[in-house]
């Protein structure tokens, strides 16, 4: 099973910038979409199945043009869950999953941290998050959480850690949490395979960073320990240009 995940920086402006001619030339098996800023009433869903995905789910925010997240599989999965249960997760849009025979699939949007407000409701949502994943996996111990986490984990994933060591998705209260999600029963995927500096999957607009490589490391595929022998690749996929991210990918023996 291949899998990619992707912060699109909202799904109609990528669609404008060739996303589905990109997405039928990589061909994943599933995409995990964040950052959607639309709701499927305002979109032709009609080109997703034409290029080959069928089944399709998207959960948006409340707020219109803001946050969501969306699944798109060629296969259909046998359960769908939207958002979390927790209501200051779930009206934000950050959450949905699909369950398949040999793992299950999420697309996380985790909340930035802008100012001081957004920074708290970040932190808690991080908390909360792991309590749900803990009990989660009881039932499903294969899971494989992809997303935008709006955290780097280690000085290796962020191009300037020490000017950056005070801003948010790269605070050592934020860094601990993700190393201790990861040590909770989950693999890095990309770090699995790539123990190299200068990967990133977001650049800033300013100052032409992407161009300069002056990026961040905050998009990740965990994968649940029971899967760590089925792991076969994950790597950065930089050269697609529909967004300030661009696209992550694992890929997982059926």
């Amino acid at each position: 099973m291949k899998i990619i995940s992707y912060n699109v920086n909202g799904i109609r402006a990528a669609l404008k910038k060739g996303f589905l001619e990109w997405l039928q030339s990589a061909d994943p098996d599933v995409i995990c979409l964040q950052e959607i800023k639309a709701n499927k009433e305002q979109l032709d869903l009609s080109v997703f199945e034409e290029a080959g995905y069928p089944y399709h789910y998207w959960y948006s925010a409340q707020k219109k043009g803001y946050s969501g997240v969306a699944i798109l599989s060629k296969t259909e999965p046998k359960n769908v869950t939207y958002g979390t249960g927790i209501e200051h997760m779930d009206f934000e849009g950050r959450n949905i999953r699909v369950d398949f025979d040999t793992c299950s699939v999420m697309s996380l949007y985790l909340p930035s941290g802008t100012n001081l407000a957004r920074l708290e409701h970040k932190l808690m949502y991080m908390a909360d998050f792991q309590e749900y994943i803990d009990t989660l996996k009881k039932d499903i111990p294969n899971l494989v959480i992809c997303g935008d986490y709006n955290i780097c984990h280690e000085a290796i994933d962020i191009h300037d850690p020490v000017r950056n060591a005070k801003v948010s998705g790269f605070l050592p209260v934020e860094r601990e949490w993700i190393g201790n999600f990861i040590d909770s029963g989950f693999i890095d995927s990309f770090r699995h395979f790539n123990k190299e500096p200068d990967n990133y999957s977001w650049w800033s607009y300013r100052a032409n960073a992407r161009n300069n490589n002056k990026g961040w490391r905050i998009d990740y595929n965990m994968v649940a320990e029971p899967l760590q022998e089925k792991l076969k690749r994950a790597v950065i996929l930089p050269e697609a240009k529909h967004s300030d991210h661009c696209p992550i990918l694992v890929e997982i023996e059926d």
